[in-house]
């Protein structure tokens, strides 16, 4: 990090009712030229955004920040002199704002994401204009869902250190989550209080591909409990995280007395492959009232019917709530249509959640 490199203070107040009736103003940040350009065209393709400022660097996106104050902004991470990542780290303690990073296929994302991304894109691989337009289309949504966040919650997100014992027995033997936006660093700090031979857990993580094996990977190393991306014919057992993969739904199998995981491709179900309403419909088929069905933050209503439906089958059923959801969109439709049945902090989650597994 560069010393000198400060931000003047600043109190941020987003007026809703003004966000709704003017154009989201949007700061791009790249070093390449011909990427800013073709993200400026794509960006003002859009009637509800405005681009206020180009920058080919975090020292000139600093100050197009102090002069104009953007609501969301667009940055690559590996850029000369002062990357990405390190300029998040400098930036949002000082100025918390919404940022989707745009990056190539690469573990960095996350590393940006804990420094206080909001979501990423990858760039397009292809140079075809249906490659591109896909790009752009997908920056669009993610900018918008950005621009609703709470960066404020990302920062009470813990890494903590205590560690929750789980032991087998109880009524209830399998963990269901389904998270969306914020939910990369949410999931950490659920998975990570629990020991090595914590509950079985399966897990839809709205993720590209490529980035799910990445993030499992990302996973396993900093918590105790085995993680890894789910393979079709997966053994569910304790100790071990199965993650959804990418592009593909995942359903929990019962053969005899073992559960197993089906990775199938499909169409999207509710916006989405891999679905949450997936995951949590075959959970409450096949594992009923032995199960515990959480819905972590994310935009829209994904996993709010099929956590319901895992209710209806007995489950105990667990959702954040607002204070400390980066985006609080599936847990309040969850929450609204009757699913949950506590709503806690992102805290107090992985206690919840071994309350639901060994209370009769």
């Amino acid at each position: 990090m560069k010393s000198g490199f400060i931000l003047k203070s600043f109190t941020v107040e987003r007026d809703s009712i003004n966000m709704a009736v003017r154009k989201l103003r949007v700061l791009i940040v790249d070093d390449s030229l011909v990427f800013r350009e073709f993200l400026k065209r794509g960006i003002s393709s859009d009637a509800g955004m405005e681009v206020v400022a180009v920058a080919a660097s975090a020292f000139e996106a600093r100050d197009a920040i102090e002069e104009l104050e953007p609501d969301v902004m667009a940055l690559d991470v590996e850029m000369p002199r002062l990357n990405g990542i390190d300029f998040l780290k400098i930036l949002m303690p000082q100025y918390p704002m919404p940022v989707v990073v745009v990056s190539a296929v690469s573990g960095n994302v996350f590393d940006a994401m804990e420094a206080g991304a909001v979501d990423f894109v990858t760039k397009p691989d292809a140079r075809t204009p249906e490659a591109q337009q896909s790009f752009i289309n997908e920056l669009l949504i993610k900018l918008k869902i950005a621009s609703t966040a709470k960066v404020s919650s990302m920062k009470q997100q813990h890494h903590s250190t205590q560690n929750i014992s789980y032991k087998a027995g109880g009524e209830r033997h399998i963990v269901a989550i389904g998270a969306s936006t914020g939910g990369t660093e949410a999931l950490q700090s659920v998975i990570q209080d629990f020991d090595r031979d914590g509950p079985a857990i399966v897990i839809v993580q709205h993720m590209p591909p490529v980035f799910t094996r990445m993030y499992a990977e990302r996973l396993d190393r900093s918590c105790k409990m085995a993680v890894r991306e789910a393979k079709n014919g997966d053994v569910v057992e304790k100790g071990l995280v199965l993650i959804a993969p990418g592009s593909m739904h995942m359903r929990l199998i019962k053969t005899g007395d073992r559960y197993t995981v089906q990775i199938k491709e499909g169409e999207k179900v509710s916006g989405h492959c891999p679905s949450v309403d997936v995951l949590f419909d075959s959970v409450a088929k096949a594992a009923g009232n032995k199960a515990v069905g959480v819905i972590l933050t994310g935009m829209g209503s994904d996993g709010a019917k099929g956590l319901l439906n895992m209710r209806k089958a007995g489950a105990y059923t667990v959702g954040q709530d607002e204070a400390s959801s980066v985006v609080y969109g599936m847990p309040m439709v969850a929450m609204n249509i009757g699913s949950v049945m506590r709503q806690v902090s992102l805290e107090n989650v992985p206690a919840t959640i071994l309350r639901g597994l060994t209370e009769r």
